[in-house]
């Protein structure tokens, strides 16, 4: 079990600790739904440095991140980063990740800590013809996600940037909480705003105290896993492993927006015939109609009960009061209004398929 840099300042904390993606990770500290709630209308920390950090350099860093993931990132200018994915042979998806554009000719790449090995192998195996420098800097570096509508303002003395211009998918390298050459990021997973903080492994613990001092007068508190993926819920936002993975279309997840096919990438002709023709089921988010609370692995039926789907994600949302999840169903049921069910033990359970997201701020 890898530890992160901060793993004993969160057992200080009181954190319940538990393994997740090979790492030893903070689930919760008070209790989910208060730490849910302090993002949703105030500001909280989350330690995510479990995840993965490649960089990608040289003349041909483009070439290589062009061939391996399905968005076009030739858009992308110094400063900004895109959401994408990695497509596999078979019509599945290695990963889902970021790309951040720090310089030309040099690029960041953030992937989930489950697939750090994976994924290198995978972007590794398209290189030996391409020829990119490949760095994998996971073990160095830390981050930080400060979330909620009060981030900004709560950390703004932190830095000299004004971190009001730093707009959703856009990031600087600068100074903040006396640590040089941070990339200071508005990426955010929970759909409440804010930004995120990549750092060395040697700066973190000084950066957390700094964001907790200067956080304490607009109510910050430090967030765990279980809140995280609530919120992320919440926005309808995948998670890699649960609503995607090596089995699952792009194009069924709903991914098709970040599916350029102006360029040659990776299966891209067999998920072109699959954008152009169609497919045959789609990730729906729905809402229970009833009482219940719908798990990750239940079925989908009919109204006789028969299975027509499968639940990837579930909870009861702490904002919205209700049982809701994402799930693939059969196409024609992936239009809003239309009814589905949730087998919960033995009872079914109707449910309605909404737009996502579930939550608007």
């Amino acid at each position: 079990m890898k530890n992160t840099a901060l793993t004993n300042v969160h057992q200080a904390l009181g954190a319940k600790m538990v393994p997740f993606a090979g790492y030893n990770m903070p689930v919760q500290y008070e209790g989910v739904t208060i730490e849910h709630h302090t993002v949703r209308n105030d500001v909280g920390v989350f330690d995510v440095s479990h995840m993965g950090e490649f960089i990608v350099s040289g003349p041909k860093a483009l070439e290589l991140i062009q061939k391996v993931s399905a968005n076009d990132a030739s858009k992308l200018v110094i400063g900004r980063a895109q959401y994408s994915y990695l497509p596999n042979e078979t019509g599945g998806i290695v990963d889902d990740l970021l790309i951040y554009k720090i310089k030309d000719e040099q690029y960041l790449l953030v992937v989930n800590a489950s697939n750090i090995e994976k994924d290198w192998n995978h972007i590794s195996k398209y290189n030996e013809s391409i020829g990119a420098d490949l760095r994998d800097l996971s073990d160095d570096y830390s981050l930080l996600a400060i979330q909620g509508p009060k981030a900004v303002e709560a950390m703004q003395s932190l830095t000299d940037i004004d971190l009001s211009a730093i707009k959703y998918y856009h990031f600087e390298v600068a100074a903040f909480a006396k640590a040089e050459h941070v990339i200071i990021s508005a990426t955010g997973y929970t759909g409440s705003g804010g930004f995120e903080i990549y750092c060395k492994n040697s700066e973190v613990e000084q950066i957390w105290n700094s964001v907790l001092e200067a956080g304490k007068s607009y109510g910050i508190k430090p967030i765990g896993l279980a809140a995280r993926d609530t919120l992320r819920l919440e926005m309808g936002f995948c998670l890699y492993g649960n609503d995607i993975d090596d089995t699952t279309s792009p194009i069924e997840a709903g991914l098709g927006w970040v599916t350029k096919f102006t360029k040659d990438f990776v299966n891209s002709e067999h998920l072109a015939d699959q954008k152009e023709n169609g497919v045959h089921r789609k990730l729906v988010g729905f809402t229970m109609d009833e009482k219940g609370i719908p798990r990750g692995g239940y079925n989908i039926t009919d109204p006789e009960g028969n299975p027509i789907g499968m639940v990837t994600s579930g909870t009861m949302s702490p904002s919205l009061n209700v049982g809701l999840g994402l799930g693939y169903v059969p196409s024609s049921l992936g239009i809003p209004d239309s009814k589905i069910f949730i087998q919960i033990r033995k009872k079914l359970v109707p449910a309605t398929v909404v737009k996502l997201p579930f939550y608007k701020s």
